[in-house]
């Protein structure tokens, strides 16, 4: 899957208009080799994770015989290459997607793809995944993988500080004192990390969960919204956090990396997704984790990291790219995406993944993820985020969120209406 990385949009929209700009009139991957019609599916996937995705395309191959998929690796240049790709009209038929906002248009609409299909089961999918990939209520992408953020904690720690170990239903103060009695500067341990420039992306469920927001559900307005006592509370919450000593900045310049600090038993807790996991496993951390605390009896809200897979809308043969699309999300491809959490609920009982306590928090989440994330509310979210992420990064440093916050909101009502 693809971590969000809103801030990279508006250089790759530039590059957009660019290749645009010089753009050929060449055709979709239309051709044919060995009497065979090639389809495209580009992927951001390397190493293991592509062999997963060459190994899902051979076994659409074996189902139709006339068809061979050309898998390409993009890598980290995905995103350079895809908005190349769209800008000289000569994209490959299929892809992995996750910024609908900045590409939607250069997709195809799959709503009538799906209403003319009754076999792809659509109420077998999480809904709150479609949230994603929908722009003006029309449907750019099918769910392909996805993360939602939990609280990792060092067992090890808990135990040594005769701290029981966090439960589903926990709230904030809970974890603030758990933060407390972890917390050791003499040895520079701590009870939990924040990034020193976070990505206003991973903040939204923290502050959805308070019942603040950044921008309002139709997009239009952030007065109120943005600067409202609810956000600014959730924000300040992990500046404060840091300024009384019990988070370390992590991340920056000169510090850190808040998973190798947990790798070495010095922190007691951190919020992330499912990328790490496997990791602290191969290190042979004792850890687990839980789902994100509430604020009191307001009810905690998830917020998911997802990729999906779209058509390119200049394909040039898009019912064999659908019929891509709809085995790539068939059960037995979910199945064989062994790096991802299942998207279908038919995969996730057949094999139990939410019956293991490390992986049931995500699903826990996901199930609490029905906000929609401010970049899909307004095309220009990207020039208020700047201003958004000066405010949040001053607040980290020690700073009173109020007056940061009016002024975010005063800097960037100016974007809203363009």
């Amino acid at each position: 899957m693809k971590k969000k990385r809103i801030w990279f949009s508006l250089l790759v929209a530039v590059f957009v208009l660019v290749m645009s700009a010089c753009s050929s009139n060449n055709s979709s991957g239309d051709g044919k080799k060995d009497g065979k019609t090639i389809l495209r599916f580009a992927t951001w996937d390397t190493g293991d994770t592509l062999k997963i995705q060459q190994d899902i395309a051979k076994e659409f191959e074996k189902e139709n015989k006339d068809v061979k998929v050309q898998v390409e690796a993009y890598g980290d240049g995905f995103d350079q290459k895809i908005a190349a790709s769209f800008g000289a009209k000569n994209p490959p038929d299929v892809m992995y997607m996750w910024d609908f906002t900045t590409y939607h248009q250069s997709l195809e609409p799959l709503d009538s793809y799906v209403e003319k299909d009754p076999d792809i089961k659509m109420d077998d999918f999480y809904e709150g995944l479609f949230n994603y990939s929908k722009v003006d209520k029309k449907l750019y992408g099918m769910p392909a993988g996805f993360s939602t953020m939990v609280v990792y904690y060092n067992k090890k720690l808990f135990d040594q500080y005769n701290i029981p170990y966090p439960q589903e239903g926990w709230t904030w103060d809970e974890f603030l004192e758990s933060a407390k009695k972890l917390t050791d500067k003499s040895k520079k341990q701590y009870g939990f990390s924040v990034t020193s420039e976070p990505d206003t992306y991973d903040l939204q469920s923290l502050v959805w969960s308070n019942g603040g927001s950044f921008i309002s559900d139709d997009g239009k307005q952030i007065d109120g919204v943005m600067n409202s006592p609810e956000t600014i509370e959730a924000i300040q919450l992990y500046g404060d956090m840091v300024k009384d000593g019990i988070a370390v900045l992590t991340g920056g310049k000169n510090q850190q990396s808040a998973s190798d600090i947990f790798k070495s038993g010095k922190l007691g807790m951190l919020i992330s997704g499912i990328w790490p996991i496997q990791g602290y496993k191969d290190a042979k951390v004792d850890f687990g984790t839980v789902m994100m605390p509430s604020f009191g009896s307001k009810p905690v809200k998830g917020l998911i990291s997802s990729s999906s897979i779209s058509i390119a809308k200049d394909s040039k043969q898009k019912e064999l790219a659908w019929k891509f699309v709809k085995f790539y999300s068939s059960e037995k491809a979910i199945k064989m995406r062994t790096a991802d959490l299942p998207v279908r609920k038919s995969v996730v009982a057949e094999t139990k993944v939410m019956e293991d306590a490390l992986y049931k928090p995500f699903y826990t989440m996901l199930e609490n993820a029905t906000n929609t994330p401010a970049f899909l509310l307004n095309k220009n979210w990207n020039e208020v985020n700047r201003n958004l992420s000066a405010a949040i990064n001053a607040v980290m440093l020690g700073q009173n969120g109020k007056p940061l916050f009016d002024k975010a909101v005063k800097d960037s009502e100016k974007y809203l209406s363009k």
